[in-house]
């Protein structure tokens, strides 16, 4: 039995040669096809969409259903990190938020959520500072600053540790040279995104940054989110925000999202308003996939797991 996907003969049945398991995906034709310079196979056709997706698809198969051993040992790595990124904690007094933190002088406060395995069940209690946080956040950040930068551990502290370091110098820079006031960053542990509705209630800022690590997938476990909100307050829901999302290294590079940060900022304060009435300016338009000569009709792909992607940490 010939695989669809990758041309290699397919193991049938018990008996089957389980060397086929570790067969790497060729450039084969399907049976009645000729390959010609320049012509698109089935197989080529694989492996242009694995180049533009860490998706696992056309990844081959092993027997009927199953994947491949590297396929396989792969997606069980990927999900460990994912989990072990849920259960991690951030530190500003650990590389590579250290010096970070000592530039900024940042400080670090808690949310409600007494404590991971807290935050992870009870969602709401990430959307409200502890009372000695607000006390904190009182006595240490001015009010009324024009834009004011928060940093929440979300779903994934593997991510703030990996973009913030990058990302946090950049926006400091960019909203100086434009003029505005910047507040004094920090970071909130057992953070949800809805905390945006305090920081607006006690630093009654303009516009508010909250970058905040993204729930892990099995893509990568280090991608962060920049919410943004124009004076916040309580009751104000996602429709009052907007977001800037897949900040990563196979994602929005820390420059790009710096860029894209600033101009929707920008855009809030020309609105005076926030969420779905403001449209991100000169957002990136998807480019076409380049066309394709003769693109052979699919089969039906056997079941596979369904790949688990980022999300939104509430």
């Amino acid at each position: 039995m010939t695989d669809p996907v990758t041309g290699d003969e397919a193991p049938v049945g018990p008996s089957a040669n389980p060397s086929a398991e570790t067969a790497q995906p060729t450039e084969a034709v399907l049976p009645g096809e000729t390959a010609q310079p320049g012509e698109v196979t089935l197989a080529r056709l694989a492996a242009r969409v694995r180049s533009v997706t860490p998706a696992r698809i056309f990844t081959g198969r092993a027997g009927v259903t199953g994947y491949r051993t590297e396929t396989q040992l792969t997606l069980r790595a990927d999900h460990a990190a994912a989990r072990d990124a849920v259960a991690a904690t951030m530190e500003l007094d650990q590389p590579p938020l250290a010096a970070l933190a000592e530039t900024f002088r940042m400080f670090t406060v808690a949310s409600s959520a007494g404590d991971r395995r807290e935050y992870l069940h009870r969602p709401d209690l990430g959307r409200r500072f502890a009372p000695t946080a607000r006390e904190q956040i009182a006595a240490a950040c001015p009010r009324g600053a024009d834009l004011q930068i928060v940093v929440g551990d979300g779903l994934s502290a593997r991510a703030v540790a990996a973009q913030v370091p990058a990302l946090l110098p950049l926006l400091v820079a960019g909203a100086t040279q434009r003029g505005w006031s910047v507040g004094r960053p920090f970071a909130v542990t057992n953070c949800r995104v809805g905390i945006l509705n305090d920081i607006g209630e006690l630093l009654d800022p303009g516009a508010v940054v909250l970058l905040i690590g993204e729930r892990p997938g099995l893509a990568t476990a280090e991608s962060l989110s920049a919410y943004l909100a124009w004076r916040p307050r309580p009751g104000h829901t996602d429709a009052e925000r907007n977001l800037v999302a897949n900040i990563h290294a196979r994602g929005i590079a820390a420059p790009a999202a710096a860029h894209r940060i600033l101009e929707l900022a920008a855009a809030l304060r020309a609105a005076g308003a926030s969420g779905v009435a403001v449209k991100e300016p000169d957002a990136p338009a998807l480019e076409p996939a380049p066309a394709l000569e003769s693109a052979p009709a699919l089969e039906p792909a056997p079941d596979r797991p369904a790949r688990a992607v980022g999300g939104r940490p509430g």
